[in-house]
């Protein structure tokens, strides 16, 4: 197996003044924060009162999570974003449109006005809903509806955190994305791919103007997307890029797909489609740019610098890649790479959520050089690094 050395961990530095009194400090706080007679004192405290409360609601916000997300997913199930899209509608309408009983509507418009999903908009005495500020971008909004519900498999296997944190679970993601648990995922056949082809496709408009945005495109001449999927990121190279050639490579299961979306774009003459295995063949050369979007963190380690050194060797030199995926401590998006993606991925068996600085040594060990992060609008949902291959073959020391 290919060994990935880790960085190294660098020398102890010697505890100044300052680090002491910091942690003496933090030892103090939280034997403070920890006590009741001071949360007590808290709450009843008018100038810290405001302080306690925010604290208590972002805590149980936490322990709440859950119950919240299930709301999102019977308003997304019932279609109540799109049927307001066109305006207010009165409680009633709205119940008999929704075909729920008179308690269950009451209970989830309650609960979508609670989480800023609905609004209330009464008008003559008359109860009516619209959308509330956090509803209105989710009205045919065919990538975040495709994620809330593909969120019940993952829901299932976080059932029992600890065992999963274990290895003791046998995660139902792990089968959903079976190319991630399986030593030979060119060897699928088209229904073991056909489910997680589709949200990736469903969910790629997410990220690829965000990505298309980071880096201009325009100055290159052939686009080689690897585990490109359905084609919906080189279909929007496209629209920015007119005089752009597109190649993809994903699985041969799901190719396919992408011969069809090209050929109903008007883009055939434009695209040519190759199906493989990224981490056993060899990728098609031609491209003078390459992108990998949201693959690398479906991979461990060792999987991930073969599919990087496989690009490395399919560009030309002074190529360039584009990584683009959400990203582990990323600014602003810690809870997303972090959190969210740290356990989706273990639930994956196999992925790892990265920083910039991870992928930018796995990218120097495949060969890249000059690593640039660039910037995105929302660093949530995907951060982007642009490497080059060297125009002389070298690897740096």
């Amino acid at each position: 197996m290919l060994q990935v050395p880790l960085p190294a961990t660098p020398a102890p530095e010697p505890v100044g003044l300052r680090a002491r009194w910091l942690e003496r400090w933090r030892q103090w706080r939280d034997g403070v924060l920890i006590s009741p007679d001071f949360q007590r004192r808290a709450a009843r405290t008018w100038w810290m009162r405001p302080i306690a409360r925010r604290r208590a609601r972002a805590l149980f916000d936490l322990v709440a999570g859950f119950v919240y997300t299930q709301v999102l997913l019977a308003c997304v199930r019932l279609g109540v974003f799109d049927l307001l899209a066109r305006g207010p509608v009165s409680a009633t309408e709205l119940q008999r449109r929704l075909d729920l009983p008179h308690e269950g509507a009451e209970i989830l418009f309650s609960a979508a006005v609670a989480l800023e999903l609905l609004e209330r908009r009464d008008r003559g005495g008359e109860v009516r809903y619209g959308l509330g500020r956090l509803g209105a971008p989710m009205v045919a909004n065919e990538a975040v509806a495709a994620m809330v519900e593909h969120h019940a498999v993952l829901y299932a296997d976080l059932a029992d955190p600890v065992a999963l944190l274990r290895g003791q679970a046998s995660p139902a993601l792990s089968r959903y994305w079976a190319y991630a648990s399986t030593a030979q995922p060119g060897e699928l056949p088209p229904e073991a791919v056909k489910a997680y082809s589709s949200l990736m496709s469903a969910s790629q408009p997410l990220v690829a103007d965000e990505v298309l945005d980071a880096y201009d495109i325009g100055a290159h001449r052939c686009l080689l997307d690897v585990g490109g999927g359905q084609g919906r990121f080189l279909l929007a190279a496209a629209q920015r890029a007119p005089r752009l050639q597109l190649m993809l490579f994903d699985l041969p299961g799901v190719v396919p797909a992408a011969c069809s979306a090209f050929a109903a774009a008007g883009l055939t003459a434009r695209s040519s489609v190759h199906g493989g295995d990224f981490t056993r063949d060899a990728l098609p050369t031609g491209a003078d740019i390459a992108s990998l979007v949201r693959v690398l963190y479906d991979h461990p380690d060792e999987r991930a610098l073969a599919i990087l050194r496989a690009v490395h060797a399919a560009l030309p030199p002074g190529g360039t890649l584009l990584v683009a995926e959400p990203m582990a401590d990323a600014t602003g998006a810690r809870r997303m790479g972090d959190a969210y993606f740290g356990f989706y991925l273990l639930a994956m068996h196999g992925g790892r959520s990265r920083s910039a600085a991870r992928l930018t040594d796995l990218l120097k060990q495949a060969g890249f050089t000059q690593v640039r992060e660039r910037a995105t609008p929302i660093p949530l949902q995907v951060s982007v690094l642009v490497a080059r291959k060297p125009p002389r073959e070298h690897r740096e020391a």
